[in-house]
Formats: structure tokens, C-alpha cells, sequence
């Protein structure tokens, strides 16, 4: 791994782009429950949550699209049906993973910025950032909605960048998915791989990958 720290070991203030679901919170249940309601609406029967979760990642309208396998249901309809239902309880089974609420303050108190980037519905994004708490840390937060293209588009980086007033070379961008990843590199900025959470890098490749959430904040907060 490259240290980009320099001598004195103090880095200074960067912009962290954190993606969300698999990367802060693990938010399987409650997606693969939304899913179901729509399914069950239709008299289909419900998908299991692990194949629920591999179709994440790519906005709503793919994932009802994927979650339908086929079925003959208009995909505006699934769509509206998803949302409607994830809405309506998204944080009952839905948690943050370990050590991120802490680490996002650390990284906030070190004198870095942070920011969201997620191609879940921006509304929906933004509420689960204030159910955890974590509204004040986040200088932006984009969602699907918010931007004219979601991920793998570099532009909701690019406009993440923008407002909160760094370049491409102080800019992270965090996540668990090849969108994130491909999002990053078409951006020009380092990409961070989180093996833990719902994705892969498909055929991209990550400039560091970490085992968690906690492993990144402490590299990041405590430089070799």
C-alpha cells in the first residue's frame, strides 16, 4: 500500500465520499423487505435477502427491474411499489456497521470533510443520515435524484467535489461496489474498496482495499 502520508505524518484536510449501503450501514433487511412487499403485491413469491442484496447498487429503477426476474409487472409500477414500502420502514433492521458512527466523528474532528455519495434515493439517503446523527459531520449528501446521472457517472463526485470546495487530489471516494470504484477513477480521484459490505470490484480495481470500516479510519487517523 502507497503511504501518501507526509514526513511529518499529519495529512491534511481531504474529502472523504462515502457511499452507503455495505459501506455505513448494512441495510439488507429492510431492502430485501421492500422488495418483497412489491413481489407479494404481484403474487410472486419472495426472492431470498442474499439475492435481494446482489441486485443493489445500481438505483432503485435497476433494482426493481432485477427484483422482478421477468415478471409481467410494469417496472414504473415496482418501482413506486419499492419506494412506497421502503419508506415506509427504513430503519427498523437497518444499522450502522461497527466502528463507522466513531470513525466518521474522527475523521469529522481531525479536520477532514466528509460527504455522501450513494445512488440510493437522495430523501431517503438524507433520513438515515439523521437517524444516525450523522447529518452535521457531512458537509454534502447526494442521492439518485440529486444529480442528473447516478454512479458509475463521475458527476455526482464532480458536483460532491464542487461543493464542498476540494480537487480531484484531496478527494476520496469510499465505497463497496464497482460503481463506486468506476465512479472514482472516471472522476480522477483514489477509490477505497470495503471488502466487507454487499458488492465487488466487478473488473475494477481499487487503489487501497481494507477489511472494514474501522481498518480504514484507523490508517487513515493514525499514519504509519
Amino acid at each position: 500500500m502507497e503511504n501518501f502520508f507526509p514526513q511529518h505524518g499529519k495529512l491534511p484536510p481531504q474529502l472523504f465520499l462515502f457511499d452507503l449501503d455495505g459501506t455505513l450501514i448494512d441495510s439488507r433487511a429492510d431492502i430485501a423487505a421492500a422488495v418483497n412487499q412489491m413481489r407479494a403485491r404481484h403474487d410472486l413469491p419472495p426472492l431470498p435477502m442474499e439475492r435481494v442484496v446482489a441486485y443493489v447498487g445500481d438505483g432503485v429503477r435497476v433494482l426493481a427491474q432485477r427484483a422482478l426476474e421477468g415478471a409481467p409487472v410494469e417496472l414504473d409500477t415496482a418501482v413506486n411499489e419499492i419506494s412506497a414500502a421502503y419508506a415506509a420502514d427504513l430503519t427498523s433492521r437497518t444499522t450502522p456497521y461497527p466502528g463507522v458512527t466513531d470513525g466518521l466523528r474522527a475523521l469529522h474532528s481531525a479536520g477532514h470533510h466528509l460527504g455522501l455519495v450513494t445512488n440510493k434515493p437522495g430523501p431517503h439517503a438524507r433520513r438515515l443520515l439523521d437517524h444516525f446523527g450523522w447529518t452535521p459531520l457531512f458537509s454534502v449528501a447526494l442521492g439518485g435524484g440529486d444529480t442528473a446521472e447516478l454512479k458509475p457517472s463521475p458527476l455526482p463526485l464532480q458536483t460532491a467535489m464542487l461543493r464542498a470546495g476540494h480537487a480531484a487530489d484531496t478527494t476520496w471516494m469510499v465505497g463497496d461496489h464497482h460503481t463506486d470504484l468506476a465512479a472514482a477513477r472516471r472522476a480522477g480521484v483514489r477509490a477505497i474498496f470495503l471488502a466487507n459490505g454487499f458488492g465487488n470490484t466487478g473488473t475494477e480495481q481499487a487503489d487501497w482495499t481494507f477489511p472494514d470500516f474501522a481498518a480504514f479510519t484507523a490508517y487513515f487517523l493514525a499514519p504509519p
